[in-house]
């Protein structure tokens, strides 16, 4: 049944009220059997099935398609992407277990992550007048989903965007603990509550709710500051499962834009977890399952011990990018006057393992065209190939290509105001290890393949001591290895399980990174201008938008002072530089700024 979200939703904070649907009468999964009563007869039992499936992290996927190598998705695991693939194990699920008794969700990250979505957000957008139906609302109504949480990333390109994605959906965007600043009411439907039909017993009622990640207030702060607020999910989980509960509802699943490892990567800005949700399971009562979304990694089935009622509530995160599908199987039991879980199992179907789904396809195919056509534009010529191989642990030019662009942009801004003779930094993490643009024509699709992220140039002001401070944070992604030890560079980074996008290069200073020395004690001949840094110098930082914000917990730069900003990402602005330029070449922005040391001696 299709849902009129335009009729549901005005553009306005909804007043906490969910979404119901009614299921259509399900007969295959009904089943009666007997059981044992006094004297010996028999009464039977009703027992009914129901499956849930769930994606999550899409991140704008809808075919096996690598927009920025120009070619089918390839990887070293032989796994496959696209929401054209989920489709067709989707339909598989429900011819096995009958469409009627089935539930498909997804726990966000939907509308960013791929030139696909950057197009229809800024290239064409679905907000102009007369604009495009978005491709993720278009593939997820085709397929069917009932619900989707919201995830971090719907928020990337303002609320305008998001809800206008909304209202293309044919199903509801659930977000519980997504609050209207001043009402402190529900901006978007917290629950979906569905009625399964079963002939001759009582209807199962099934209750969604849809919880997101509290780091939206830092990571989007320029865009929901004001206006939305994002308590915790545990907070808000333990309001709204019992008003489920009292709603009548049987089964409560939960669809979390949150990780289940109990970790935070905003430091103590805000006072909730970040991926919560096995603390969810495990301190709010009267949870069956939890899809969980936000972390990338795959979980085809963890169970969890609620604390206070000793029930086990069973968790599921399929792989982004649509590569997994996770499949929730219940059984239901109809005692003492109403269905009672029985049991619940999860497992993930792998989308390596069908084809696409022509009807998916068909579809999409001149949405598809048309960004391909739009990536494979030239805007300059390359010298040299420039590539991020060894980026993670030796300076690399083509890293220093985005702190060029980055101080150029900022320069240019700070003309005219009281901070235009402060030095400008900046800050790049390299978030590839595969990105190359080579020599030769340069295409819109080798240089967002180094920018892969839609993130917006910032400009704080530090000083030196913050900024030592921001570099010794940032060297703790090395490993320590000893004076004499053999160095693997494939161990040699990620320590404590940091990505690669929390490591940050930064321009304008010289300085070494010991690795032989422990954390906090790393950074040694940190120069600027040629002489030991100055602790009360003052710096105009240019940083993205997540670092900004918070994002990693690097020190301070949180906290300082903001002296400009923009919306226009940092990908875009590197295209019109070298467009601008017309060639790219490394004499014009590369240096070697730092090195990995071992006690005064270079370990590369």
């Amino acid at each position: 049944m299709s849902l009129n979200r335009r009729k549901f939703l005005e553009k306005s904070a909804v007043t906490g009220a969910g979404v119901a649907l009614a299921g259509a009468v399900a007969a295959p999964s009904a089943q009666a059997a007997t059981e044992s009563v006094a004297g010996g007869g028999k009464k039977p039992v009703k027992r009914y099935s129901l499956t849930v499936m769930g994606t999550t992290d899409l991140h704008g996927h809808v075919f096996n398609w690598d927009y920025f190598k120009n070619a089918e998705y390839q990887d070293g695991a032989g796994n496959a992407q696209g929401l054209s693939r989920i489709s067709t194990l989707v339909n598989a699920v429900r011819k096995e277990k009958g469409h009627c008794n089935t539930l498909l969700l997804d726990a966000g990250d939907t509308i960013q992550g791929t030139p696909l979505t950057y197009y229809f957000a800024k290239v064409d957008p679905i907000t102009a007048k007369h604009g495009p139906v978005h491709p993720m609302a278009q593939a997820m109504n085709a397929i069917g989903y009932d619900a989707v949480a919201l995830g971090n990333h719907e928020f990337n390109y303002g609320i305008e965007t998001l809800r206008k994605f909304e209202s293309q959906c044919d199903f509801p965007l659930l977000g519980a603990n997504a609050l209207d600043a001043k009402t402190l009411k529900p901006a978007f439907p917290p629950y979906l509550m569905k009625t399964f039909r079963v002939p001759g017993a009582p209807a199962v009622k099934v209750a969604v709710l849809g919880l997101t990640n509290p780091g939206i207030a830092i990571w989007d702060k320029a865009y929901v500051q004001g206006k939305l607020v994002f308590p915790g999910l545990e907070e808000q989980a333990a309001k709204w499962v019992p008003k489920l509960r009292s709603m009548g509802a049987d089964v409560v699943v939960v669809s979390a834009h949150s990780g289940a490892s109990g970790t935070s990567s905003y430091g103590d800005q805000l006072p909730y977890v970040e991926n919560s949700a096995a603390l969810v399971a495990q301190q709010v009562p009267g949870i069956d399952a939890i899809l969980v979304g936000h972390a990338h990694v795959e979980i085809p089935e963890l169970r969890v011990t609620n604390a206070k009622s000793g029930r086990t509530v069973v968790l599921s995160e399929p792989l982004a990018f649509a590569e997994r599908l996770s499949v929730f199987d219940f059984e239901l039991v109809f005692e003492k006057g109403r269905w009672q879980v029985e049991s619940v199992a999860a497992s993930v179907r792998n989308s390596n393992s069908v084809a696409d789904d022509p009807r998916i396809t068909r579809l999409l195919k001149d949405e598809h065209a048309l960004v391909v056509e739009y990536v494979n534009q030239v805007v300059g010529t390359a010298t040299e190939t420039l590539t991020t191989v060894e980026a993670r642990y030796k300076d690399a030019p083509i890293i220093d290509l985005i702190t060029k662009v980055q101080e150029d942009v900022v320069r240019a801004a700070l003309v005219g105001t009281e901070y235009a003779s402060l030095p400008v930094i900046a800050q790049a993490s390299p978030f590839s290890r595969t990105s190359e643009i080579p020599a030769g024509e340069v295409t819109i699709r080798d240089l967002s393949s180094l920018y892969v992220y839609d993130n917006t140039l910032v400009a704080k002001v530090l000083t030196g001591a913050q900024v030592r401070a921001y570099l010794e944070y940032s060297a703790n992604y090395f490993v320590r290895t000893a004076v004499g030890a053999v160095v693997d560079v494939e161990k040699l980074t990620n320590a404590n399980d940091r990505p690669d996008y929390n490591y940050d290069y930064v321009s304008g200073l010289r300085y070494d990174i010991d690795i032989s020395q422990a954390e906090g004690a790393r950074i040694r001949n940190l120069t600027f201008g040629g002489v030991a840094l100055d602790d009360a110098q003052q710096f105009v930082f240019a940083v993205n938008n997540y670092r900004a914000n918070g994002g990693g917990a690097f020190p301070h730069v949180a906290s300082a002072k903001e002296v400009w900003s923009e919306s226009t990402e940092i990908r875009t602005r590197i295209a019109e530089w070298v467009t601008a330029k017309g060639s790219l070449d490394p004499k014009e922005f590369a240096s070697v700024d730092w090195r990995l040391t071992r006690e005064g001696t270079p370990v590369f």
